[in-house]
């Protein structure tokens, strides 16, 4: 996965625990009452399910009012009613389309629940004084439909909380809120100590939602557990398969609204792998499930006791999914271009490092990639892929290697591309971006900068996800996220005179991609831990520079040494393989820390970043998906 944040640098993980980045809370605002601040402090140390009676509103009008202006709040619009790409549709694929987003927008709902509890209480609230003329409901609830959520990092990496007394919790939704990491490790050593390995197993499953009972934790399939909004959802898909123009397009809304009815793994498994073949269909529609949300589970791997036993019992954890939703229509133009990378994956797959020691999805030197690709224009993006919290998602690799299409079925994988959500359209953006390269990068490199380049370098970062090591990567606990999204940027880049060589791209389009790769890795804040995003950008950055690759001024400028960064890519790339093919913990942590380092240039880089954008926040507009629902 790559996220845009206004480029690629930023994304939806969080942390409560960072003093660099400390959540921004009422005290940041005039005139609050230095007792009320107390007692919202005890509160968040509590961090209970809150009901809507008690809903208070965390931000002051001043900074509201703020965050909500254009200059701090940028606006991705995904189609109208009246665009072309719409308009060209047959009309059985329109009809489709309103069912689609039916189904679609139900995710916002069950993927609320699994990021806080609060959420939805607090959703209500907001709308219910909205109603009643509360100016500063009215704006809260802005940022509140951006993020998605009560919680959220902005683009400087300071936790926005919205409502007083509510935190983000490492466990999300998924977890019980006043579960700590300590006791939920002795938690689940008991039960295994008990037999209940089964149980166990569940708990750390990526597809359940565990609640307390008694002194035990207790996992629900999330299909159970949000029975009804599922079948809803199922129900909308199947009235889709009916006037969809495309046969393999209904096949595989049909095994998908199978999958909603029913709490199997397996039935997901045959969904997924009948949509990863899907190449040729007017319209996209996709359930994803990625798990970069998640903190708490992971952190089994981190006790040694617990560990052994798991290890024991053949119980491998995995991070919880949480569930997002895209709607689009296939843009034939686009997907043709993507596609000339498919003959050229077999090549990348044989020049990745130490490629006879583990398996990819991807067969070196074959012909059956087994990947798929398209780009598509945006109706709707809805739950996980929806928030815009500081960036949001450009383009997608599905379905992961946990998933049992990749372990069971051995099914390909599928590349989606989100144009809407990358594409430059205004003067004013065309404009802003100028004024970041002129105070950001080297005035003789700025011929090189080219925002379309920003794109070719996101597909070979979507397909690197497909090459490397196929598994074993689970051992590596809360780096296992940072270490995949770095090795995708080093495939990308240490591929490129491969595929100069072979044709794919032209002496200056490779000196386009370096430079703009280069530029768009330039973050405005340092990130915390739990940002796999944005502290692989930064480790990246400690990397080239100590390589000698990219220097960065006192004066916070970029200047990019184009024939050092292609061999300093991939030097990098074989320490992460050698990381992921290890599989330890210790080992992971260590690459991460060594390298994540915010230099004091890094600092003067973010400090002119500032002064050229204000933004903090996103939004998305889905004026044809408002349209379709009203029909």
């Amino acid at each position: 996965m790559n996220i845009n944040p206004i480029k690629r640098i930023s994304t939806r993980n969080v942390s409560t625990n960072n003093p660099q980045n400390p959540a921004f809370k009422a005290e940041n605002c005039p005139d609050e009452n230095k007792l009320v601040k107390e007692l919202d402090k005890m509160s968040i140390i509590n961090n209970v399910n809150i009901n809507k009676k008690d809903c208070e509103l965390n931000l002051c009008m001043e900074e509201l009012e703020k965050r909500t202006h254009k200059d701090y709040l940028t606006t991705k619009k995904m189609l109208t009613a009246d665009a072309p790409e719409y308009l060209a549709l047959a009309d059985g694929d329109k009809e489709a389309l309103k069912h689609l987003v039916k189904a679609a927008v139900v995710l916002d709902k069950i993927n609320m629940q699994l990021d806080n509890p609060n959420n939805l209480p607090f959703k209500e609230y907001l709308e219910t004084e909205t109603a009643k003329g509360n100016e500063q409901a009215k704006l809260t609830k802005i940022l509140f439909d951006a993020q998605k959520g009560v919680c959220s990092l902005d683009r400087e990496s300071n936790m926005i909380e919205l409502m007083k007394g509510v935190s983000m919790r490492p466990g999300k939704g998924v977890y019980p809120q006043d579960l700590e990491k300590e006791e939920f490790h002795q938690i689940l050593i008991n039960m295994l100590k008990q037999g209940k390995v089964d149980e166990v197993a569940k708990i750390l499953n990526q597809r359940s939602v565990v609640e307390r009972v008694g002194n035990e934790l207790v996992a629900t399939d999330y299909v159970d557990k949000f029975k009804d909004d599922f079948a809803y959802m199922a129900s909308e898909l199947e009235r889709a398969a009916e006037t969809s123009t495309n046969k393999d397009f209904n096949e595989f809304l049909k095994l998908q609204a199978k999958a909603l009815r029913t709490a199997d793994p397996m039935l997901d498994a045959y969904a997924d792998k009948k949509w990863a073949s899907l190449q040729d269909t007017p319209l996209e529609f996709t359930i994803t499930r990625e798990n970069y949300s998640d903190e708490l589970t992971e952190t089994v791997v981190e006790n040694p006791e617990l560990k052994k036993l798991l290890d024991e019992n053949g119980i491998v954890p995995v991070a919880k999914d949480f569930l997002g939703g895209r709607v689009g229509i296939v843009n034939k133009k686009g997907t043709e271009a993507i596609l000339n990378v498919k003959k050229f994956l077999p090549l990348m797959a044989q020049n990745m490092p130490f490629k006879d020691d583990y398996i990819q999805n991807i067969t070196p030197g074959g012909q059956d990639s087994k990947q798929t690709m398209v780009d598509v224009d945006l109706v709707a993006v809805t739950g996980d892929v929806g928030e815009f919290r500081a960036g949001i998602t450009l383009a997608e690799n599905l379905p992961n290697d946990d998933k049992l299409s990749i372990k069971e079925l051995d099914g390909g994988r599928r590349n989606v591309y989100h144009r809407q959500i990358r594409l430059i359209t205004t003067d004013d953006a065309r404009e802003k971006m100028k004024k970041r390269l002129e105070a950001t990068l080297n005035p003789e490199l700025h011929k090189y900068y080219n925002d379309e380049a920003d794109h070719w370098f996101t597909v070979g970062h979507e397909n690197g996800h497909s090459l490397g090591p196929k598994s074993g990567t689970e051992g590596l606990g809360k780096y296992k996220s940072i270490i995949e999204e770095n090795k995708a940027d080093m495939v990308s880049l240490a591929m490129l005179d491969v595929l100069t060589e072979a044709g794919m791209y032209t002496p200056e389009q490779r000196k386009q991609i370096i430079v703009t790769y280069a530029a768009d890795n330039m973050m405005t804040s340092k990130p915390t831990m739990s940002q796999a995003h944005r502290v692989r950008s930064v480790m990246q950055n400690y990397y080239f520079i100590k390589e000698g690759a990219i220097e960065i001024s006192k004066d916070g400028i970029l200047n990019v040494n184009i024939d050092k960064m292609v061999p300093t890519a991939r030097k990098m790339l074989e320490e992460i393989i050698q990381v992921q093919m290890k599989g330890e913990f210790a080992k992971a942590e260590k690459y991460v820390t060594d390298y994540f380092v915010w230099t004091p240039e890094m600092e003067k880089m973010a400090e002119n970043l500032k002064k050229v954008s204000k933004t903090l926040n996103g939004k998305v507009e889905s004026p044809l998906a408002e349209e379709l629902l009203k029909a």
